[in-house]
């Protein structure tokens, strides 16, 4: 880093995170370098419309799993109320639907979290500069959207009994009552209690939601049927 860039005003950075770990480790990086100050951190979409009030940043990094909302939602809000912030996506979303949806809304890079954090310093400057920092993987992802005879496999004709023509899943009413009360918080026999039925027979629900929304957990669940609208 040169003389001059360590002398400069630095540049205040914000982060939208929940998971505490990365916060620390995001916070442990910028600490290290002189031309870049921590400024905010929110952890809830709630918190980072909050931030948005405030004066604004220079950058900005969201993360789009967030407990009470999309990432998406505050990056578009963020482009509107800090028109002059660039703003880049760190995440563990790699599927095109994200990527597409975080550019549109206004993001300008985005990187994957197994991206080696000792590297965010360097991203941040290149972002502010007017680059676009972003995972080789997301890049492929991008790339392939302009290429529709190679896209992978997996983005093949999908199964008329998981989604509806418009692309949004289709849950049936059990698996939709099931999603809500995932949403406000039950356990499962909770849930099995409140529906009249087996505990067997809500984790049948919720492995046939995860296939449809493709996830792996109630969080990330939460998200992608908010992100389709089915809540």
């Amino acid at each position: 880093m040169s003389m001059d860039a360590a002398s400069a005003t630095p540049l205040k950075v914000a982060l939208v995170e929940d998971d505490a770990a990365f916060q620390q480790a995001f916070s442990t990086a910028l600490a290290a370098a002189p031309d870049l100050a921590m400024v905010g951190v929110a952890a809830t979409a709630a918190e980072a419309r909050a931030m948005l009030a405030q004066p604004p940043c220079d950058v900005l990094v969201v993360d789009l799993g967030l407990p009470d909302g999309s990432g998406v939602d505050i990056i578009g809000e963020a482009h509107t109320r800090w028109p002059g912030c660039a703003i880049m996506v760190a995440t563990t979303f790699a599927d095109e639907r994200h990527v597409i949806a975080s550019i549109e809304a206004g993001a300008s890079g985005y990187l994957l979290k197994d991206s080696p954090l000792p590297t965010i310093a360097e991203d941040i400057r290149v972002l502010h500069g007017g680059g676009s920092p972003i995972s080789p993987r997301i890049a492929r992802q991008v790339l392939m959207r302009f290429r529709p005879d190679e896209k992978p496999a997996e983005e093949g004709a999908a199964d008329a009994d998981t989604v509806e023509k418009s692309g949004v899943p289709s849950l049936s009413e059990r698996e939709k009552e099931t999603l809500q009360l995932i949403t406000r918080g039950f356990s499962f026999e909770e849930i099995a209690e409140l529906m009249g039925v087996s505990r067997n027979t809500v984790l049948t629900f919720v492995r046939r939601i995860y296939a449809k929304l493709e996830v792996r957990s109630k969080t990330e669940a939460v998200f992608e049927a908010r992100a389709y609208g089915l809540l």
